[in-house]
Order: C-alpha cells, then structure tokens, then sequence
C-alpha cells in the first residue's frame, strides 16, 4: 500500500522557492519558524480551551473569565531559542499543557509535532 504524502513535490518545490531556500542552514531556520508558530498557534488554542471560546467570538462566552494579554517566555529546542508569547487568563485557571508554566526546555516535542502532522492532524487539533 502506498504512504500518503502531505504535500506533493510540485508543492515542496514552490516552498522552496518562495522562501528562497538554498542551504541546509536555511531549512533548519524555516523550520525553527514553523515551530514556534505551531507552538504559538498552540498555546492560544489551549486558551480557547480553558475559556470555552475563541478570541473573536465573545458571542460563545459561557465564563466571567476572559483573556488578559501574554507573557514572554523563551524555551529551548532543538532548533535553538524560541520566544513565545504565552497567553493569559484574568482569573489565572488556564494551565498550560504544551509548554508548562515554568518549563524551558521544549526539546523532543519537535518529533512529536512532526508525527502529527504527518497523520494529517491539524495544529487546531493537536
């Protein structure tokens, strides 16, 4: 049976091109990026989570709770340094699974993150 492919080679090679990737240093950097958007994207969907509603959508508000702003926060992978913005709740319920409050090292997630979305789950599900 063949393997499914996420994305086809005509798409890898428009990737390529459009982020001008010449060097293995350029990939890795590409890469380091879309991990920490991934990781971002993550941390935001969590809040939604915990808060029962996306950021636009007040409308779905079931809690007194709402969000207050984000906390700078550096992790190590192995990518390198990531900043991230960790998003905040008024009423500090929100606990986060992700990147866990006072956790620095993020190292081995990538493999997991990766796993995902070769099965095709989306960064909203994970």
């Amino acid at each position: 049976m063949e393997k499914k492919k996420l994305v086809s080679r005509k798409e890898i090679k428009q990737f390529i091109k459009e982020n001008d990737l010449k060097t293995v240093e350029d990939v890795q950097n590409v890469l380091k990026e879309l991990f920490a958007e991934t990781l971002q994207e993550m941390l935001e969907a969590e809040l939604d989570t915990t808060l029962g509603y996306e950021k636009s959508d007040a409308k779905s508000k079931q809690t007194s709770n709402r969000r207050n702003g984000h906390t700078q926060k550096t992790v190590r992978s192995e990518y390198g340094k990531i900043d991230l913005q960790v998003p905040r709740d008024r009423e500090g319920e929100h606990d986060p699974l992700i990147v866990k409050k006072h956790q620095k090292n993020v190292t081995g997630i990538e493999d997991q993150i990766l796993a995902l979305y070769a099965k095709g789950v989306s960064t909203r599900d994970m």
